[in-house]
């Protein structure tokens, strides 16, 4: 791996400290030969030389950083070498235990050669030191005194060593840490060389002292070994207090970093490893602590088989030369290089809900004991608990704020948001709130039952989650109403964002051989201008989006007016219905002109209702009382009725009068409506093509196929097709070239603006051209004025309805206009009558 070669290749810097300590061995050594070449008795040299391999075991770790700086007892024979012994020889049998000792632990090349390098610089100065100082006669003061300066010369020059490794290395911080274990060393090494004084006292008073000294040494060999231990399960015990301490007051998103960061350092471990699967909502978490790396890592040194295996066990497992190695596990990290690992599964109850890891016991002569595991298990359990409690709080906190079927925000989580987002101006920005009210859900629900419906909700939720941006907060209002809050640039910019996303979720939804088509209506509403807090800025985005329903799949931004409308439909819900009764709506009648000669093509029927106490409703407002209380058939017959009755009795030209009906978009989606028509045509005795059914465009130019079949059915029954109010939405002229549509009108929006706005007229212009090569006919409403009906000649545009013809008048005043502007001496027989030319 890159970061073992970059280890790799900073250990070998080791060499900058081992070649200078190398070549002062060298230089000291030499000095030594020159001023006392002697070498003194080889036996007594080689039981000393075997003493310190034999005793250079560590009896106390005490670890800094990646490295463990051992205290042992070499000490003890290293005084009666130097008293014994000529310092040559010291330099020489010390190096050479230190090579055999290094060499048996199978250092790495640079810190064996550092070891030796140290050992012989520090021991050849230690002699250059003895040699410099009065000479050594006897055991009295004056040799303690001398002997207790080599020693600690010598410990002195191993620790300015190491620091300056761990300074090369790793910093001056990991220098700083292992120049403070100086006064712990030089204590352990004060109180060694005394022991070593001791014994060389008593080796000079009687060699059968060496009995005693063995008796005593082994009781100070055990002594030392419990304090170790004593040392280690202090430490371990101090270090379970805070890990337990921390995990109790820490907070829930730094839980984590703690957890391994104190787990790593009272394992003494490289790495500490958390796994969690992924688990319902919460995705899988693999995060690693290694030492002198700040934060965490999202890999793990052991390989994924080790811990699914402790998973799916439900045991702790274990490998390392001190923890018994399973073949096929050491077969599995053996190429990751993986020196000693344990791996403790985290139970919550029964179940395994992940595991914690620690891999490589620090220095290179640690080493994992099965003394290790207990209290590992420990601590995951202690972990286990942390962590389901955190996740417990998260759940019941997620709950509380999400929806259950979509997992998005509730109207709660939104309304705490939108509350927060208003309190902060931005300049240059609004806060804007778009709700999306599914259109025909309850459609899905009563035919193919609320699993379908279901379905239906959580691909919206899905859909807008992956269109809408990232800075959005999406969420479900309840029922079949999603809300979208966020930060725009002004309300033109969140109207074209609902747009874009109603668009993405109209798209057809496949579920398993079922295909369906689902529609929304938009309300938005922005902050500051529609309100300043978010009580008040979700009200009115239901109001408008209830004002969006009256066009399916339109977008309505919020304005004054829907408060106030949506208050007097509430009064005007009940009074339709006795309206309908007792026939107190009025069907009045607009004339459709032919715009080259002026000839009567027939009349538009617009429905009017006076209301005795609220006066004249518009029909935007009582067409959306209608559909919501299920009227919407019954007024759409009496307009047809009202239509095909007048049209039946008209007695000029001795023929029907061709009469045009608007029909709203639920119409379209009645299967028995061609049906009805046809009766009625017949009911009335009016031929079929002088009957014209307008659909306003959205309904028939959404994208879906649902329309088209009651289309075609009105089309077979010899029914005229036109298409009303062209140009509001987002559809266009090819798309009309799949629908059996007769007719195109153009909105009075475009028409009223051509005389003063070249994108109007250029918008008209494009819609006369393109709908004359389809073989359409073009229809432009709200003509007013004469250089509008110039414009409009000018571009080869048909037909025409407004106001310059005539406002739309009740039936017997239509037949007042009739006889005031047909032109009789202009109008042959059986020809259509012609207009005179209106001042």
């Amino acid at each position: 791996m890159a970061s073992r070669d970059q280890r790799r290749k900073s250990t070998e810097r080791a060499w900058f400290i081992t070649a200078p300590l190398a070549l002062l061995a060298i230089v000291f050594s030499t000095a030594i030969g020159v001023l006392r070449p002697e070498f003194g008795e080889w036996g007594l040299a080689f039981v000393l030389f075997v003493a310190m391999t034999g005793i250079s075991i560590p009896v106390l770790n005490v670890i800094v950083r990646r490295q463990s700086v051992g205290v042992t007892l070499t000490e003890v024979p290293l005084v009666v070498a130097l008293f014994f012994l000529p310092p040559l020889t010291v330099v020489l049998i010390y190096t050479l235990s230190v090579l055999i000792w290094s060499a048996s632990h199978r250092f790495a090349p640079a810190k064996l050669w550092f070891n030796v390098a140290k050992a012989a610089a520090a021991t050849s100065l230690a002699g250059l030191l003895l040699l410099a100082l009065p000479p050594i006669n006897g055991v009295g003061p004056g040799t303690w005194v001398s002997l207790f300066l080599a020693v600690n010369t010598i410990t002195l020059v191993s620790l300015l060593s190491v620091a300056g490794v761990h300074v090369l290395l790793q910093g001056w911080q990991a220098g700083r840490e292992a120049l403070r274990t100086a006064p712990s060393v030089f204590l352990t090494t004060s109180i060694n060389a005394s022991v070593g004084l001791l014994v060389l006292i008593a080796l000079k008073t009687t060699w059968w002292s060496v009995l005693l000294l063995a008796a005593l040494f082994a009781a100070l060999f055990q002594v030392y070994r419990s304090y170790s231990q004593f040392f280690r399960q202090h430490r371990t015990l101090t270090g379970m207090y805070d890990l337990t301490r921390l995990l109790t007051n820490s907070a829930e998103g730094a839980l984590a970093d703690i957890l391994l960061d104190r787990v790593r350092g009272l394992m003494q471990a490289e790495y500490a490893t958390l796994w969690l699967p992924a688990q319902r909502r919460h995705p899988e978490v693999l995060l690693t602590a290694r030492v002198d790396t700040p934060g965490l890592l999202d890999f793990a040194p052991t390989p994924t088989v080790f811990r699914e295996q402790a998973r799916e066990l439900g045991k702790t497992l274990s490998i390392g030369r001190l923890l018994g190695d399973d073949t096929a596990l050491r077969r599995e990290v053996g190429a990751q290089q993986v020196k000693d690992a344990i791996v403790v599964p985290l139970r919550s109850g029964q179940a395994v809900i992940g595991t914690l890891e620690v891999t490589n016991r620090l220095s290179d002569i640690g080493h994992f004991t099965t003394s290790d595991i207990p209290v590992f298990e420990t601590v995951a359990a202690h972990a286990a608990v942390a962590l389901e409690n955190s996740r417990l709080v998260d759940r019941l906190r997620h709950d509380a704020y999400h929806d259950a079927l979509t997992g998005l925000p509730n109207r709660r989580r939104i309304t705490a948001a939108l509350a927060e987002a208003v309190k902060i101006r931005a300049p240059g920005e609004v806060v804007a709130v778009l709700l999306f009210d599914v259109d025909g859900l309850r459609q899905v629900n009563e035919s193919l039952g609320h699993a379908a419906g279901d379905k239906v909700l959580v691909e919206v939720a899905e859909r807008l989650r992956a269109c809408a941006p990232s800075s959005a907060l999406v969420g479900r209002a309840g029922g079949d109403e999603f809300l979208v809050t966020l930060r725009l640039e002004n309300a033109e910019a969140a109207l074209e964002l609902a747009a874009q996303l109603r668009e993405q979720i109209r798209d057809e939804m496949v579920f398993d051989a079922l295909t369906l088509d689902v529609d929304t209506a938009v309300g938005v509403t922005v902050h500051p201008d529609h309100g300043s807090d978010a009580a008040v800025l979700l009200q009115r985005v239901d109001l408008a989006a209830t004002a969006a329903k009256a066009v399916p799949g339109s977008v309505q931004l919020f304005n004054p007016a829907l408060e106030s409308r949506s208050l007097r439909r509430l009064g005007l819900a009940g009074d339709l219905r006795r309206a309908l009764d007792e026939g107190e709506l009025e069907v009045y009648f607009q004339p459709k002109v032919t715009l080259r000669d002026r000839r009567l093509l027939g009349v538009e029927c617009l429905a009017r209702w006076e209301h005795p106490a609220h006066g004249t409703v518009s029909p935007e407002d009582f067409v959306a009382v209608a559909e919501h209380t299920g009227q919407l058939g019954r007024l759409t017959e009496f307009v047809l009725r009202e239509g095909l009755r007048r049209s039946r009795d008209w007695s000029h030209t001795g023929q029907p009068l061709a009469v045009a009906v608007n029909i709203a978009a639920r119409s379209l989606i009645d299967r028995q409506f061609p049906d009805r028509v046809g009766e009625l045509l017949a009911e009335y005795g009016v031929p079929p093509q002088l009957l014209t059914v307008e659909i306003p465009e959205a309904a028939v130019l959404d994208g879906t196929e649902r329309p088209i079949p009651t289309l075609r059915r009105l089309r077979d029954l010899g029914v005229r097709l036109a298409v009303d109010d062209f140009g509001t939405g987002n559809s266009s002229l090819a798309q009309l070239r799949r629908l059996p549509v007769h007719e195109v009108k153009v909105d009075r929006s475009f028409v009223q603006g051509m005389a003063t706005d070249p994108g109007d007229l250029a918008i008209v212009n494009a819609v006369v051209s393109l709908s004359q090569q389809f073989g359409l006919s073009v229809v432009a409403e709200g003509v007013e004025s004469e250089l509008t009906l110039e414009l409009l000649q000018d571009i080869g545009c048909e037909i025409g309805q407004g106001f310059l013809f005539s406002r739309p008048l009740p039936y017997e005043r239509l037949e007042a206009w009739f006889g005031a502007q047909v032109d009789q001496e202009a109008t042959d027989p059986g020809e259509l009558p012609r207009l005179r030319v209106v001042p």
